[in-house]
């Protein structure tokens, strides 16, 4: 590593990360001509063909030139598997190669949030910032946005399988409807997604790109961030490496973490925020004992359950033929429709594992294709993956250190399946899929269980039990190491206004401060957490 190349004079933001939350920051604080922002993100440009073709999740997922590769350790519940931990690597973030599936979770989630002791979390406080940045093909309304900077559109394909289903989920007793993001998302329909005119829209694409001339504002690529720095308890810069170089940054202003469910924590305990008896095994000084640090890590585990069909194309046998494939790339390259334009999900549904639940607490992604994981080819056989995951998990798991080293990946350990609860949600959601699957609306396509298979019976718990530890994995929707909660809450990180809680200059905002996981896909709540993360830091900013 080359002496240290300081970046001359100093700025009034130094936001780490170029995800989804990071873009929509870099955007709100260079809005102010008068502040100076320095934007740091470790991955690179978005300049390969895949980041902007929907389909190139397929290919952008488990490749280190778009995705940072990260494992988990081996999951009991899982039944000792590791799963990949798929995390953007480009600017935008996960926005650059996620499903693409505009969500906002349900009014009750946030309701939540603010019965901990957090106010302006509440349903109604969060709306006007998801309105203020959307541009929606419903247009504006109670629910939506228009003319904002984040693209919704509808799918640009169609697939009788999918008709199908929806048909028999209607059948089974799940509701028809519209549109999911009205703070009560039960019931089936097609998902609304983040793409314009066939192309995915990311954060970068969206909020980042667009003012990149501003004078006010750098970003940086290839800046693997080593540590926050402070004067006693102040944030007064960053420290980073760089194409060889070790470099920094001064902060006048707020520093602001904006990398992730594990970038964040990651760092701030390489810079001495954390559990002081885990920063002392790696030999870091600890600057604040912060044991809230890298716990509380949840998400969603959905269980793909897969079934053969016949009499019905799927897209296993299209990517199969020479012929199928020519005919998704020119509909691609004329009509900017077809397969290509596929989120990896099209048709979705909320609903209840059994009539106890007071609201909808399991959500279906539900796919004309199957394979074994992302990476892997499709299945040479025609079949539909319909996976269901708990919205509302109750395991949580925890983010270590593994070494002080910046380059080395922490341990991400996220305790699936770890309470009863969640196992029995489980069990319920097999037994769910199976009776929808059994309605007279997909007999025709003779539907065969493949995963987890029909010797796994219905009125064997244990059994379902194991089979979702075979068959569950990551749905992608990582949050909460680094959550909000009072100032007397010994387990928060950061407060209601995301400062970090016991140090002046530093926040966190990025899907690592949710109390709790949303009812459904994170992105966008996500860059609602950075929306409003911005608009507090610009009015705290102006009390100085």
């Amino acid at each position: 590593m080359r002496d240290e190349a300081p970046v001359e004079g100093e700025f009034d933001y130094i936001i780490v990360g170029a995800g989804s939350a990071g873009c929509v920051l870099a955007n709100r604080l260079s809005a102010d001509p008068d502040k100076r922002v320095l934007l740091l993100e470790a991955g690179g440009r978005d300049n390969w063909i895949w980041f902007h073709i929907p389909v190139g999740y397929l290919f952008a997922i488990g490749n280190p030139r778009a995705d940072w590769m990260f494992k988990t350790e081996a999951e009991p519940g899982l039944n000792g598997r590791s799963l990949n931990y798929p995390r953007g690597k480009v600017i935008g973030g996960c926005s650059a190669i996620n499903g693409m599936i505009y969500m906002l979770g349900q009014a009750t989630d946030y309701d939540q949030w603010r019965q901990l002791g957090l106010p302006g979390w509440s349903w109604d406080d969060v709306r006007p910032f998801f309105r203020k940045h959307v541009d929606h093909f419903m247009g504006r309304d109670s629910d939506h946005g228009a003319g904002g900077e984040w693209r919704v559109e509808q799918p640009r394909l169609s697939w009788e399988i999918l008709d199908a289903f929806r048909e028999a989920a209607i059948q089974y007793g799940i509701p028809a409807v519209a549109d999911f993001n009205t703070g009560d998302n039960e019931g089936i329909a097609y998902f609304h997604v983040n793409q314009k005119l066939g192309r995915r829209w990311s954060a970068a694409r969206g909020f980042l790109k667009p003012v990149l001339h501003r004078k006010n504002l750098q970003l940086e690529t290839g800046c693997l961030t080593e540590a926050v720095t402070f004067t006693d308890r102040r944030a007064t810069g960053v420290r980073w490496q760089q194409n060889g170089v070790r470099r920094s940054a001064r902060c006048r202003g707020e520093v602001i973490l904006a990398a992730g469910a594990i970038g964040s924590p990651q760092l701030l305990m390489l810079s001495g925020v954390g559990p002081a008896a885990h920063l002392s095994e790696h030999g870091i000084t600890t600057l604040l004992d912060k044991p809230g640090v890298g716990q509380n890590l949840h998400d969603h585990l959905q269980l793909r359950t897969i079934f053969k069909v016949s009499g019905v194309r799927t897209l296993n046998a299209m990517n199969a033929s020479l012929l199928g494939k020519l005919e998704m790339g020119l509909d691609y390259a004329f009509r900017r429709r077809g397969p290509m334009t596929m989120a990896p999900s099209q048709l979705g549904a909320f609903t209840r594992s059994d009539p106890s639940q007071d609201r909808a607490n399991i959500q279906y992604h539900v796919q004309p294709l199957s394979l074994g994981k992302f990476g892997e080819p499709l299945h040479s056989f025609p079949a539909f993956t319909a996976s269901v995951a708990n919205i509302r998990p109750t395991s949580r798991g925890s983010l270590t250190l593994k070494s002080a080293d910046p380059r080395q990946a922490p341990a991400i350990a996220p305790n699936y399946l770890a309470t009863p609860e969640d196992r029995r949600v489980a069990a319920d959601s097999i037994r769910v899929t199976r009776r929808i699957v059994s309605q007279p609306a997909l007999r025709k396509y003779a539907p065969d269980e493949f995963l987890p298979g029909g010797s796994v019976r219905d009125d064997d718990e244990a059994a379902l039990e194991k089979a979702a530890g075979d068959i569950g994995t990551t749905i992608f929707h990582p949050v909460g190491t680094a959550r909000m909660g009072r100032e007397d809450d010994a387990g928060a990180v950061v407060d209601a206004r995301l400062r970090v809680i016991g140090i002046q200059g530093l926040r966190v905002i990025d899907a690592s401060v949710m109390p709790s996981i949303t009812s459904g896909n994170t992105n966008s709540p996500t860059m609602m957490i950075a929306e409003k993360g911005a608009a507090m830091t610009t009015e705290d900013s102006k009390r100085r």
